[in-house]
């Protein structure tokens, strides 16, 4: 992936319902509010050592729970073939206006760019 901060943000993404709710408000603070460890730890009155714990016990088991499944590999491989579909599915419309206007053609795009939308999601 990109970066360590990307992958932890998609670990996130997939697995982060399945960290105790510690975990979760750490992780979150520490990634997406760029919180340091030490002012985690002024807020909540523990070491900074004791966040680190907490988040580092998180990424290992959302990076164990991505091992055995693959989700987030697999989401990756999938989303520019979804953005291929929607862009075609465009290119169709167009040409569809420019050429052709088949009402038949415009309903089938938006049907395929409605399918596309919801595998994005």
């Amino acid at each position: 992936m990109k970066n360590q901060t990307f992958r932890m943000t998609m670990l996130f993404d997939f697995y982060g319902e399945l960290l105790t709710e510690r975990q979760k408000e750490f992780y979150s603070l520490y990634y997406d509010e760029d919180l340091s460890l030490s002012e985690i730890a002024e807020n909540y009155g523990i070491s900074r050592q004791g966040v680190r714990d907490v988040i580092v016990r998180a990424e290992a088991y959302m990076t164990e729970i991505e091992d055995k499944t693959g989700l987030v590999k697999r989401f990756m491989q999938f989303a520019p073939h979804v953005e291929a579909i929607t862009e075609a599915a465009e290119e169709i419309r167009t040409i569809n206006y420019r050429l052709y206007e088949d009402r038949r053609l415009g309903e089938l795009c938006d049907t395929i760019e409605a399918e596309a939308a919801a595998l994005k999601e």
